[in-house]
């Protein structure tokens, strides 16, 4: 499509690269971890579509209320030329703020950001295909390494949604508020999605659901490793495991092995040795407190305006302005 960009900042050896190094630094650690980005390949993405429509999985639901109803409010308030969308997936949600924008006049680009390729490419097609008066400039890359190189003229308003900032630890969350705030100018504009602190049982569920969507997703990470660094690890020799860290406010999803095994992973030369029972963490995703997603905005150099919440107050939804 003739209105259509799609700009490559990792290339698939970029990505091995960067995989090779968090498997050497997470599968070597005394408790085990990798980050939650190893789950995006196509068939991930295709996942973590299946999992936002369960009806345990209340984020995007609720969060979709609230820019349902609040859109035209954060038009008025932005008057936004660009929106620039980070971890973009299929950028659904995201069509009640162009609908807004659009409406108000202003909106001339859209920048979707994705670290899977072929789902960026999926949802920027289907994009312009539905607003061809719009220039969609999609940007392949990571939102922690690449904010500096993403395009848009001025005012832009940068959306962050989904409560992915929640997969940021503290320390990393914090400079990553810092990075975004540095690549914005003075007055432009982050919407951030934040799911909030609620019932545990309400919590896990959402991450462990019946039909074991969630379990497919956890796993996946082990099909990546597979796939990109010629590892011999078997999904079916572990268990999904999804808890509630009441200490940190954070849920945690682990996977867990169902007996003694290694693991050979010949491209970071490593060989895993796993004991029964023993946990690999792959995801955490903090839960927030309306205070606390105001005072670490404002740590990184934002004002919080708006803060508005779905009508049963389980998910917030700031838009702040760069100071």
């Amino acid at each position: 499509m003739n209105n259509v960009i799609i700009e490559r900042h990792r290339s698939g050896d970029d990505l091995t690269t960067a995989l090779r190094q968090d498997v050497r630094e997470g599968l070597s650690a005394s408790q085990k971890w990798l980050p939650a980005t190893w789950f995006y390949d196509a068939r991930g993405s295709e996942l973590f579509e299946e999992i936002t429509a369960l009806p345990e999985y209340y984020p995007t639901r609720a969060e979709r209320e609230v820019l349902l109803r609040e859109a035209p409010a954060v038009a008025a308030a932005t008057g936004a030329r660009t929106l620039v969308e980070l971890g973009a997936g299929s950028s659904e949600k995201t069509r009640a703020l162009l609908d807004a924008l659009r409406s108000a006049g202003t909106l001339t680009g859209f920048v979707p950001q994705d670290v899977s390729a072929s789902a960026l490419t999926e949802a920027a097609e289907a994009i312009a295909a539905d607003y061809p008066d719009l220039a969609v400039h999609g940007v392949v890359g990571d939102f922690t390494a690449n904010l500096g190189e993403l395009p848009g003229t001025s005012p832009r308003l940068v959306a962050f949604l989904g409560g992915t900032i929640g997969n940021f630890p503290p320390a990393e969350r914090a400079a990553f508020l810092r990075s975004v705030r540095a690549v914005l100018k003075p007055g432009e504009w982050l919407l951030l999605g934040t799911d909030l602190v609620k019932d545990p049982a309400t919590l896990v569920a959402a991450y462990d659901d019946a039909r074991g969507v969630t379990a497919e997703f956890n796993r996946n990470v082990l099909t990546v490793l597979n796939a990109r660094l010629g590892a011999d690890a078997d999904p079916a020799d572990f268990d999904h495991v999804a808890v509630w860290d009441a200490e940190h406010e954070w849920i945690e999803m682990r996977l867990r092995a169902r007996r003694d095994l290694v693991v050979h992973v010949p491209g970071a030369g490593l060989d895993v040795e796993f004991r029964a029972g023993e946990h690999l963490r792959t995801e955490v995703s903090a839960k927030f407190r309306p205070e606390v997603v105001r005072s670490e905005l404002a740590d990184a150099g934002f004002t919080r305006e708006h803060w508005w919440t779905d009508e049963a107050n389980r998910f917030g939804v700031s838009l702040s302005r760069a100071v």
